[in-house]
């Protein structure tokens, strides 16, 4: 990474402006929208129309989030896929080097943009990484006051990118510290077991055979009663304990085993699906009700795969207010007729909603497609 970036700025007013967008990876936000004001920053810093960031998942096999700037949100939903990191954007992460260009369709890797995407010319790239590990990449594209980006123009972005893989590593380091201390707290646990409410059951068994050797009917019959209502009291303490090991987060994370049931899946898409998250999904979300989760994304792309014929597929979890919501977007032909029919094997996934107190739903998507929605409390677990 060489030299720092902001050393090569002049301009002491972007200079001040660059301070304060990277003072906020120090600020109480959510990752997403921390990202989104950078995205910004950049483009008002630099003078580009459009921007965008495009975070790599913890396995680098797709974007696990792609945050733009500069385009109307209608406008952007009609351009159908998002970008997969292939071309010039691959170039990028791939090579973990800045890049400026005059005309990004000029260069030997660029294929081209999807039908309703806004015309671009000029380009500036930088990657998102720290000395270590790259972890996406930062563009903006039609420098608004020049034919190409300046040397400043990179320096002030590269700055930006810089913090961005700051407050990325530092977002996946506080969920990993989180899973840990959720081991932790089960094994506290499972200690707690076997040295109180274990040893309380040994006592509660030698009372019993104390009581055996009471001669009188009246006194053992008291002795008796007085130990079976304290073996009520621990089996409530055990199922009570079960239910906190039950509820422990999924192993290796809802990430890691969505991304991964995406890979398992890939043979039957043509454009790999995007996978985004919101809210602490890994720690969050109780294993039970992970295991639903991912049953209920397995039946879904592959409805998705074999129906739909889409060009592209979302896939969306969020974690709000005690509830955990799936979401599956595509452009396909849609679903005609009764669209929880069992053909589609949707049938089991509103009976899993249901189980859980949750609700299930598939609706239209304007021009064409389909959108199913599930969603559970978390309390369900």
């Amino acid at each position: 990474m060489g030299v720092v970036p902001y050393r090569k700025v002049r301009d002491i007013d972007k200079l001040q402006r660059l301070l304060g967008a990277v003072l906020m990876i120090e600020a109480d936000v959510e990752l997403s929208d921390l990202l989104a004001h950078l995205v910004e920053e950049a483009c008002a810093i630099a003078g580009a129309q459009y921007g965008a960031l495009g975070v790599l998942n913890e396995s680098r096999t797709s974007l696990s989030e792609f945050i733009t700037y500069g385009l109307p949100e209608g406008r952007e939903q009609a351009i159908g896929a998002r970008p997969t990191g292939r071309g010039v954007l691959g170039v990028v992460v791939a090579e973990g080097e800045n890049l400026r260009l005059d005309r990004i369709g000029e260069h030997p890797l660029s294929v081209g943009f999807p039908e309703g995407h806004p015309a671009m010319s000029s380009f500036l790239g930088v990657p998102v990484r720290t000395p270590l590990t790259v972890y996406g990449n930062l563009y903006l594209t039609n420098k608004l006051d020049a034919e190409r980006f300046s040397e400043e123009d990179e320096a002030l972005v590269e700055a930006l990118a810089q913090a961005a893989a700051i407050a990325i590593e530092n977002c996946r380091l506080r969920d990993r510290l989180r899973l840990l201390s959720v081991i932790e707290d089960r094994d506290r646990i499972a200690r707690e077991l076997h040295d109180r409410i274990i040893q309380r059951i040994y006592a509660i068994g030698l009372a019993l055979q104390e009581a055996s050797r009471i001669a009188v009917r009246d006194e053992t019959t008291t002795a008796i009663s007085k130990a079976v209502d304290q073996l009520d009291v621990v089996i409530n303490e055990l199922r009570a304990t079960i239910h906190q090991l039950d509820i422990d987060p999924l192993p290796g994370g809802l990430r890691r085993n969505a991304t991964d049931l995406i890979d398992e899946l890939a043979s039957v898409f043509g454009p790999r699906p995007t996978l985004t998250f919101a809210g602490p999904i890994d720690t969050m979300v109780p294993a039970r009700v992970a295991d639903h989760l991912l049953a209920v994304l397995r039946e879904a792309l592959t409805n998705v795969g074999r129906h739909a014929r889409a060009g592209s597929c979302e896939v969306e979890f969020t974690l709000e207010d005690g509830e955990v919501t799936l979401r599956v977007t595509d452009d396909g032909v849609g679903i005609r007729g009764d669209p929880t029919g069992a053909g589609l094997g949707l049938a089991n996934l509103g009976q899993r909603a249901k189980i859980l107190g949750g609700a299930f739903s598939v609706e239209a998507v304007e021009p064409h497609g389909t959108r199913l929605i599930w969603r559970v409390p978390l309390s369900a677990a």
